[in-house]
């Protein structure tokens, strides 16, 4: 796009910004001791909130579906990667500038997008992948598809250069595998939606919902058994498999037969222990609710030789979470929130980053709020 351009369309995204603002006086949210342990205390500021309009055009492609964002240390920026399956224009991620500070959030700008090519150095074709969530590594971009539009296609973590160009893929457990009656392996678009690296290197990838054999995806009156791999970075192979508790949908359809889901939507790791999890409800008539959990992985039990969570016998101890944050119990209306990030404002504080997918929907927008954020003093 040229200059001219650019100007143009940053104006147009600042005129669509929303108008709530941090300086209507939101009460800090804080959360002195998660699980009763006070070394793990978060808080939060609310910030403002920003919204780039559905059909906006960035670079001759469509800008939307944002199902994942991070913060890129190395040159201040964000990333966020769009879930569009090569139909609006490649598979890709955004480079994206995000202007907050203690004064509020004042603006997102898209400075370009990058696509990802396949093992062959090529786009991906129509429908060939699903992106769903985005994190940097020193050794690369790692990004999670949910599948094809086969729904026989397994999910995958993938590894690209800062350019696109296909790096590895990590191995996928047997469990996830899905299988053509439904029995066995990942839901279509309930998959890895989900993606996390920790200080370490280990990454952590999650399910939205419950494999098939594991149980049934989230009701008003029952949760669903969510899957985390965690693997080692460096070699994509797993250590571990850990079960998440996805809540019951907190809110009723104004229908019986309404539209109506909760799931896991994304994850940030804090350390190598205590993660951030977004789930990401939406209820016919009702809108969208979301809400984070922080979530502490030591002395879950690893499931990996576990085929079916509903067929064993054996104990299982789930991860433990503890809520920390509610948006709409603060006076907050989000949209279909799908990605979580933190990183720095411009004067140097923590900031938390939460973006939502608009599905390329006139009724949904690309949404963007900014936190404070007060993280936990806590170790490795």
């Amino acid at each position: 796009m040229h200059k001219r351009l650019v100007h143009f369309t940053f104006v147009a995204l600042l005129l669509g910004a929303s108008t709530l603002h941090a300086d209507e006086n939101f009460p800090v949210i804080s959360t002195p001791c998660p699980f009763g342990e006070c070394q793990a205390s978060i808080s939060f500021t609310y910030l403002g909130d920003f919204v780039i309009p559905t059909g906006s055009m960035e670079y001759g492609i469509e800008f939307g579906g944002i199902s994942g964002i991070e913060f890129d240390a190395a040159s201040g920026r964000y990333i966020a990667i769009s879930d569009d399956r090569s139909e609006k224009g490649p598979a890709r991620f955004y480079e994206l500038d995000i202007d907050v500070s203690h004064d509020g959030l004042k603006g997102v700008r898209v400075n370009k997008h990058v696509a990802f090519l396949n093992a062959e150095g090529d786009a991906f074709s129509k429908a060939e992948v699903d992106p769903e969530a985005i994190r940097i590594s020193p050794d690369g971009i790692y990004w999670s598809s949910e599948g094809g539009a086969n729904p026989m296609s397994p999910p995958s973590v993938q590894v690209a250069s800062r350019s696109g160009e296909f790096i590895r893929q990590f191995s996928l457990p047997a469990q996830f595998f899905p299988t053509a009656d439904k029995a066995h392996g990942v839901r279509e678009n309930l998959s890895f939606e989900n993606l996390a690296v920790s200080p370490s290197g280990d990454v952590f990838v999650g399910t939205e919902a419950a494999l098939f054999q594991d149980g049934d995806v989230a009701s008003l009156t029952k949760g669903s058994l969510a899957r985390i791999i965690r693997y080692d970075g460096s070699t994509g192979t797993p250590k571990a498999q850990y079960i998440y508790p996805v809540s019951p949908i907190p809110q009723a359809p104004d229908s019986a037969d309404g539209a109506n889901d909760n799931g896991a939507s994304d994850m940030i790791a804090l350390n190598d222990r205590y993660l951030l999890v977004v789930e990401r409800n939406f209820s016919q008539g009702f809108g969208n609710n979301i809400k984070v959990f922080m979530i502490d992985v030591e002395g879950a039990t690893d499931v990996s030789n576990i085929t079916s969570l509903a067929h064993t016998a054996e104990r299982v101890v789930p991860v433990r979470k503890s809520q920390v944050l509610d948006l709409r119990a603060i006076g907050l209306t989000p949209d279909n929130i799908e990605g979580i990030a933190v990183g720095k404002a411009m004067d140097g504080s923590d900031v938390l980053i939460l973006a939502a997918d608009n599905n390329f929907s006139k009724r949904q927008k690309s949404q963007f709020f900014a936190f404070k954020i007060d993280l936990p003093k806590m170790g490795g």
